[in-house]
């Protein structure tokens, strides 16, 4: 199995866990998939909720939150530890300055584009800078900027089709269109990615909707060098949400995963349940808004607040939010272990590679 460099680390297996907030993907899954050998991914989202008993503002207890996190995951591993920090996030410039500052390993940055993201980089600085984008025109556009103002190419790139659970960087018409693809996207990426290859090896790393060692043969065929999985690694004994939670992958079928509005201001694919048809009804609307966790987000004009939505969903409170998932997240029958998956994913890998 063909190892890959994010920067100067070396990843033995080329499976990137995605990172999925709020309190979904945090030290316990991130060190599983790491001491696999993939790179295991830590959620910056909503961590002041987490951590309550930390004093200060929300702000300020997720700065704690991911110190934390990033602490308790390097106990556990030696493998790569990345965090996935989006550019919505309002307090997305801190976050990003703690994650150097703890010598997180890689910083995957969505949810927007990260033009600044390596402004924040250090001399003693050991953090490789991804951008996950979700057309070959963004990705242009990121490396452009990033060596004009910074002198500095992404150390990767993922690139997130519309298949991908949770916040979708297209628009509602193009999430069906073939022309959209991830099948589209990655050979067209990684053209963007061959034309800076005298300067820097950028590895492209293929995201959204892939469950099999099968899809990922797929994808390095395509150009690739890895793929970014999220909802396999939801229905695992080491994945940091609830069992409740857990379970909604596993009792789900196929019907039971949509597309819906989020407050974000983008579309996302979310298993369906109680919390999103009520919101459909009306019946949810946030009075306040004590957290400011998101750019985009007005609470005045939001149907509901999802910070506390994805919260409550993690913490196995379904009635009061939602799970977000990938369009193949269904197909989850059981609870594993991360080694198990691994495993399965490695086998499936080697029969079609």
């Amino acid at each position: 199995m063909k190892s890959f460099f994010i920067g100067k680390y070396e990843i033995k297996l080329p499976i990137i866990q995605g990172g999925m907030g709020v309190g979904v993907s945090l030290n316990k899954l991130a060190s599983a998939v790491a001491n696999e050998g993939g790179v295991g991914v830590i959620s910056a989202a909503g961590l002041g909720l987490l951590y309550p008993q930390f004093k200060g503002n929300y702000l300020e207890k997720c700065i704690y939150g991911l110190s934390e996190e990033l602490r308790k995951a390097r106990e556990k591993t030696y493998g790569v530890i990345g965090v996935n920090i989006m550019v919505a996030l309002s307090n997305f410039s801190d976050m990003v300055r703690t994650a150097i500052a703890e010598k997180a390993d890689v910083i995957f940055a969505g949810a927007g584009l990260p033009l600044n993201l390596p402004s924040f980089l250090t001399k003693d600085s050991k953090t490789m800078l991804v951008p996950i984008v979700s057309s070959a025109r963004a990705a242009k556009l990121i490396c452009e900027k990033w060596l004009t103002n910074y002198n500095y190419l992404p150390d990767a790139l993922v690139v997130e089709g519309p298949k991908a659970g949770g916040h979708l960087g297209f628009k509602k018409e193009q999430i069906e269109d073939e022309n959209y693809s991830l099948e589209h996207l990655i050979p067209e990426v990684v053209e963007i990615a061959k034309s800076y290859a005298e300067q820097k090896n950028i590895p492209v790393i293929a995201a959204g909707g892939i469950s099999t060692g099968k899809d990922i043969a797929r994808f390095l065929k395509l150009g690739a060098s890895a793929a970014q999985m999220g909802s396999i690694f939801v229905p695992t004994e080491e994945c940091d949400a609830s069992t409740e939670f857990k379970e909604v992958y596993i009792h789900s079928d196929k019907k039971d995963v949509r597309i819906i509005q989020s407050p974000v201001g983008m579309p996302g694919r979310a298993f369906d349940g109680e919390f999103i048809r009520d919101v459909a009804e009306g019946k949810k609307k946030p009075k306040s808004c004590p957290f400011h966790c998101i750019k985009t987000c007005d609470y005045t004009k939001s149907p509901y607040c999802i910070i506390k939505a994805l919260y409550n969903a993690a913490i196995g409170n379904l009635k009061e939010g939602y799970a977000f998932a990938g369009q193949n997240a269904y197909l989850a029958n059981k609870i594993s272990s991360v080694k198990e998956v691994i495993a399965k994913l490695k086998a499936d890998l080697l029969a079609f590679g």
